[in-house]
């Protein structure tokens, strides 16, 4: 699907940093591009949390839905936070939710044709 291309999503991911809502957000976020099926340009936007070396990604659920999905891999190793720390890395996913959401919604628009 033309808007799970890696430039689109860079773009929506631009408008969102630009928006200032990840004001507190203690890592990185970035498109990552990927090979689809049948070669198509794909991407998934990557999360680097300072406080937690999960890999996780966002990604959609499934081609043709608006909806998308925050995936955290396995672990081989747990993790051991005192509180102040976890309160941080809960500030950091709330973060992370407000940027799947925002996929959401600019996937839903794109699929209602108010996006070029």
């Amino acid at each position: 699907m033309p808007f799970r291309n890696a430039a689109t999503l860079q773009a929506w991911l631009e408008e969102f940093l630009a928006s200032g809502d990840h004001a507190g957000f203690a890592g990185t976020v970035r498109v990552i591009p990927q090979d689809g099926a049948d070669g198509a340009d794909t991407g998934l936007v990557g999360v680097k949390f300072e406080r937690l070396s999960t890999t996780t990604a966002i990604r959609p659920e499934q081609p043709g839905s608006a909806r998308w999905l925050v995936s955290f891999e396995p672990r081989d190793t747990p993790v051991s936070m005192p509180p102040e720390q976890v309160s941080a890395l809960a500030e950091d996913l709330t973060y992370v939710a407000r940027l799947c959401r925002f996929l959401e919604q600019k996937s839903a628009q794109y699929l209602e044709g108010d996006q070029p």
